[in-house]
């Protein structure tokens, strides 16, 4: 039986699915399966999928019989993986070679979920970015509803009867369902333990923040009335620290000024000191939605790109 079950659902990803799947083949630990679940793409995702399972024979495809991703991540988690371990990987982010023997060596030391570090790239993998930052000890309540820490499903590994006990991810949400099923994870008691080491490449798309910034924000709203549930009520420090974290990556992907302007007044006006200090992050990037239209694009990269 396999140790580590991965969970991919694939929608639309003809062009970067083969690398992912690449990367998840590359593992130091072999003895692994992947569930690809096909959510109904209309470009030649099902044919490319259907390549790389007869590539090898630890790769199974199904099609989702819900929609959305977290519907055929359930499907995956719920009634087909066979590993006691849960590696959730979206179909255009990557990882690093020794992720799963290093989320292996952390449920075996007692972690009940685990994650990593996050490697942002553009077009390239080899040109790193900006890597995400890891806590000091187990992620609690506060630090979920403020800058989470895990940042997207490709980086969350978790026993396969936690998931279960938890009922998985809500299917009604469109965004921040991740961060909802984080909040009830870290609510109920269990241990999430980041890993002091790069396991996700993850690939950043210079659309996707301004058009999805009020979907993302219901859904915050509703992962906040989760965290309401668990006594984590309204917390204006861990308001402005997500708004800072949205200005920084609209200034990461390109997104227009007014956008990172509007954010920055935000969390200024929930909690000035927390949206600006450390200065190096909360001054420069307060600085930067000021002076942006003058700023170059080559300087604008270098700056937020750490």
């Amino acid at each position: 039986m396999a140790e580590i079950s991965v969970i991919i659902p694939v929608y639309n990803a003809e062009t970067t699915l083969p690398d992912t799947i690449a990367s998840l083949r590359a593992q130091t630990l072999t003895n692994w399966e992947a569930i690809l679940i096909e959510d109904g793409s209309s470009d030649t995702s099902w044919q490319v999928a259907q390549t790389l399972v007869r590539q090898d024979h630890r790769l199974r495809l199904v099609r989702n019989p819900g929609k959305g991703p977290s519907a055929a991540r359930n499907h995956g988690a719920l009634h087909l993986a066979q590993g006691p371990i849960l590696a959730f990987c979206d179909a255009d982010d990557m990882w690093m070679p020794d992720k799963l023997s290093q989320i292996r060596a952390a449920m075996r030391a007692g972690s009940d979920a685990a994650f990593g570090r996050i490697c942002f790239f553009r077009d390239d993998p080899n040109l790193v970015r900006t890597r995400s930052s890891l806590p000091k000890g187990p992620v609690d309540l506060s630090m979920l509803i403020g800058e989470n820490p895990v940042c997207t499903v490709s980086n969350l590994s978790l026993h396969r009867s936690v998931f279960k006990r938890l009922r998985g991810f809500r299917e009604d949400m469109v965004h921040n369902e991740d961060l909802e099923f984080l909040i009830r994870l870290v609510g109920h008691g269990y241990q999430l333990t980041g890993i002091d080491a790069d396991h996700v490449l993850y690939r950043l798309s210079p659309l996707g923040l301004s058009a999805d910034l009020e979907a993302m924000r219901a859904g915050r709203r509703e992962a906040l009335r989760s965290a309401g549930a668990f006594g984590q009520g309204p917390d204006p420090r861990a308001e402005a620290v997500h708004l800072r974290y949205l200005a920084r990556r609209a200034l990461r992907i390109g997104a227009p000024v007014r956008l990172v302007r509007d954010l920055v007044l935000e969390g200024c006006r929930e909690d000035a000191p927390a949206f600006l200090l450390p200065a190096r992050r909360g001054v420069l990037i307060a600085l930067a939605a000021v002076i942006l239209p003058l700023m170059p694009n080559a300087l604008r990269q270098h700056l937020f790109s750490n």
